[in-house]
């Protein structure tokens, strides 16, 4: 529990980050590393190995929002304020593409995983979501090495007028689930204080899951059927499903705004205003 490495950048914040994927075949693999955007609009890749930034890009005029690399390491998709999305090569340096689907509503999150390649009739090995704060969310299937990408499906998920009194509206998030391919789990402002799953082949809302307050964070563990739910009530909640056990955790000093299983599944990191906290999951 010691800082290892730390890097500075003057004058900007750091909006978002992502490590890149491990790459398949352990042999001769390369450093690790991270992606981080910044409040100008610009991207910088640093290696951890060699504690140096490698690459600058500036595929944004507005502040970062959300970033993620493709689930080979070989892109890199970013989301801004204004709500555009790049994908950006990290070899080259080059932006390749800007959509502009979600314009005028910040990028909440940005997330790839990966499918067969004719799943859903497209082709790509590649599915990645873009959700914004307008409670949209798009997915896309890829195939970067092609230069294509295709809109797979387009979510809009309705709500009542903003309530008095409430200084910003509960986040949009989404996530593919990593127990049943093919879906994606969804919170945010509604009518109902809930998490849906919403699957792609079906084209609907499969399950609903009610929360007692409106998510703040999420997070599902890639090892088990567990999914993390975070409020602003201070409260963190941990979901089994599908028998839907529900077990809830105080500690925190605000709002839990961070919600982050380790890819183990043992291990869950969940932040608020001033504290850190990683908890240790027992038992299957």
């Amino acid at each position: 529990m010691e800082l290892v490495v730390q890097f500075q950048v003057l004058n900007q914040s750091c909006q978002c980050l992502a490590w890149k994927p491990r790459p398949i075949v352990a042999w001769g693999a390369e450093s690790q590393h991270v992606v981080a955007g910044y409040s100008d609009g610009t991207i910088r890749v640093f290696s951890i190995s060699r504690t140096e930034m490698e690459l600058k890009m500036h595929p944004h005029a507005v502040a970062l929002t959300a970033i993620a690399y493709s689930t080979d390491g070989e892109m890199i998709l970013s989301g801004g304020k204004d709500g555009l999305v790049a994908v950006s090569s990290p070899r080259t340096g080059m932006t390749i593409r800007v959509l502009a689907d979600h314009k005028g509503s910040p990028i909440t999150v940005l997330q790839c995983t990966r499918k067969q390649y004719r799943d859903f009739e497209v082709e790509g090995g590649e599915l990645w979501l873009a959700t914004s704060s307008d409670r949209r969310v798009s997915v896309w299937a890829s195939d970067w090495l092609k230069d294509t990408c295709e809109l797979l499906d387009w979510l809009s998920f309705p709500a009542p007028a903003g309530p008095e009194g409430l200084g910003s509206l509960p986040p949009s998030l989404a996530a593919f689930c990593p127990w049943e391919p093919g879906t994606l789990v969804y919170v945010g402002f509604g009518v109902q204080k809930e998490v849906l799953f919403y699957s792609l082949r079906k084209k609907q809302v499969v399950e609903k899951i009610s929360l007692p307050y409106f998510a703040t964070s999420l997070s599902l563990s890639p090892a088990a059927r567990f999914m993390a739910v975070g409020f602003g009530e201070r409260l963190l909640r941990l979901l089994s499903c599908p028998s839907r056990d529900a077990q809830d955790y105080a500690g925190h000093d605000d709002a839990v705004h961070l919600c982050r299983f380790a890819p183990s599944g043992r291990r869950l990191l969940t932040a608020s205003h001033s504290a850190v906290l990683v908890w240790e999951l027992t038992g299957g």
